[in-house]
């Protein structure tokens, strides 16, 4: 899953996208609110770390210039303050959640799954192809009922194209938004194709001629 963070805290920027990185999302970084708003409007992130505090333009501004602009990506604030006129200010705008700092990188993990996994309010808990199971928030995997040990990278390559079963998804929309990097030479998607085909099957994903990959029976 790709996520934007936006802090003006350099070490705090370079640890979450370490932190992230191992946790198999695609972190891009900004620093000030300008830029923020700029990468928002561009790039279709599945979620973004928004910190309050930011150079150019604060994190309010940014959040409710996104929601003025119907960009709907879910946002998980950061602040130093833990007040609950803060809290609600941040919500009134269209925030989806809220963390104060210091927190718990377990529990900012755990809280962007949980935004990746209803954006909407749609999606399900536990998804579901043929008879293949990913519970996002656990990051457990199965076929036919056993269990597949994935890596970090596999579990988001697999669980991106679990929520777009319904279609054929390309190379560069799998490149852009499972690894850190959108320069990545784009082999290292067929390559992780086949590392999830070895452990899942061969049916398990398709190749769809001239579109990309789509999950299989």
């Amino acid at each position: 899953m790709r996520v934007l963070v936006v802090d003006d805290e350099r070490g705090l920027t370079r640890a979450l996208q370490r932190g992230l990185g191992a946790e198999g999302f695609a972190v891009d970084v900004v620093h000030d609110g300008d830029s923020a708003l700029e990468a928002a409007t561009s790039v279709d992130y599945d979620a973004i770390v928004l910190d309050i505090m930011l150079p150019r333009r604060n994190g309010y501004d940014v959040l409710a210039a996104l929601r003025d602009r119907e960009v709907w990506t879910p946002v998980l604030m950061l602040s130093a303050k833990d007040g609950e006129h803060d809290v609600a200010d941040g919500l009134d705008l269209g925030a989806d959640d809220y963390l104060t700092k210091p927190f718990s990188f377990v529990v900012l993990v755990a809280r962007l799954r949980a935004l990746v996994r209803r954006p909407t309010g749609a999606r399900p808990a536990v998804l579901t192809a043929g008879d293949v199971t990913l519970d996002p928030s656990t990051r457990e995997v199965t076929r036919a009922g056993s269990p597949v040990d994935l890596t970090a990278r596999e579990t988001s390559l697999l669980e991106y194209l679990m929520r777009h079963a319904d279609r054929a998804v390309g190379k560069v929309e799998l490149r852009d938004h499972v690894w850190d990097a959108p320069g990545e030479d784009l082999n290292v998607v067929e390559v992780y194709v086949g590392y999830l085909r070895r452990k899942l099957g061969r049916d398990a994903v398709v190749t769809v001629r001239g579109t990309g990959y789509r999950m299989g029976g």
